[in-house]
């Protein structure tokens, strides 16, 4: 079975896509990052969405760094309480997890894991890239160790969902976006554009996950119906937007990828309006050879399948 670290900011779609992981892959560890809610919130989620999956099974979960690796002066990086619920779980109420955090800091179990399995470990990054870029910061050679790195996060040139440009996991931190995306390891990115056009489930797929009434498909709505609404009001969406566990599908089963193409993606850092918005170079106009593969097209057939799959064997 292939080995994995989470690198997560676990709310909403994050808690779907750890239970998917679950499933295809032995996972080594979850890492906590700044991202959606309030940091020790986005532990809780984890630890309780681990439970949920298996109330007997543990995975450690490492807490990483708290704020971007350059805060801007006097501001605190933004979450997203008014999309994920104030708790980053649609506002449900779930039992205190009995699993606690783990004492090591998140970079270091990455380090530490890398080096001890080079060439095994492959990273589902479903957060902003703190703790990832800080972890190639700290330890450069590892880069030249890790697997692959499945990114959720950036644009395939079109709009985002933070601002005009940008995306929100790499607007919360570009520096740490541009760190991983040039880092010397292979990289997969599944984009926000991508979940719009393959990973929503619409109504008659909600319709679907509501009839299996399991624990895994009350898990799953309690969470995301919050995010529905906000998607309805602000985009006209009526539906849920699977972002992070269209990434871990992709991961699992890269088969679901229908077409994509190595491209150099790089992101913005400086600008006063795009600032944490990327580029794929699609014309090559920058002449840097590619470093990233982009997902272009993806089996939204395939990726609901295996959702509901899982779904249904969470009992």
């Amino acid at each position: 079975m292939r080995r994995v670290i989470i690198d997560s900011d676990t709310a909403g779609d994050d808690t779907t896509a750890i239970l998917m992981a679950l499933k295809y892959f032995k996972v080594e560890g979850v890492t906590i990052v700044a991202g959606n809610v309030a940091f020790d919130q986005e532990v809780e989620n984890a630890l309780t969405t681990i439970e949920t999956y298996n109330p007997g099974y543990k995975v450690p979960v490492y807490k990483g760094y708290q704020s971007p690796m350059i805060a801007l002066p006097n501001a605190k990086h933004d979450t997203v309480e008014e999309i994920q619920g104030g708790n980053g779980m649609g506002d449900a109420v779930f039992p205190k997890p009995q699993q606690e955090p783990e004492n090591d800091h998140a970079v270091d179990f990455i380090i530490d894991t890398i080096k001890a399995n080079p060439g095994e470990i492959e990273i589902l990054a479903l957060a902003p890239l703190t703790n990832i870029a800080m972890a190639i910061k700290k330890a450069p050679e590892i880069a030249a160790d890790i697997k692959h790195i499945w990114i959720m996060g950036g644009v395939n040139n079109r709009l985002g969902n933070m601002n005009v440009s940008a995306e929100y996991n790499f607007y919360v931190d570009p520096e740490a976006a541009r760190i991983v995306l040039n880092a010397s390891t292979a990289k997969t990115m599944v984009t926000w554009d991508a979940s719009l056009d393959f990973g929503v489930m619409y109504e008659e797929d909600i319709e679907e996950i509501q009839a299996l009434n399991t624990k895994g498909s009350k898990f799953f709505l309690d969470i995301n119906m919050f995010v529905r609404e906000f998607e309805l009001a602000k985009r006209g969406i009526d539906g849920i937007t699977c972002t992070d566990s269209l990434l871990v599908a992709v991961a699992a089963v890269p088969e679901l990828m229908l077409q994509a193409t190595e491209y150099y993606v790089d992101v913005e850092t400086q600008g006063q309006f795009a600032r944490g918005y990327n580029v794929v170079d699609w014309e090559e106009e920058f002449k840097h050879a590619p470093n990233c593969r982009v997902a272009e097209r993806i089996s939204s057939q395939g990726f609901k399948d295996q959702l509901v799959s899982l779904l249904a064997e969470i009992q």
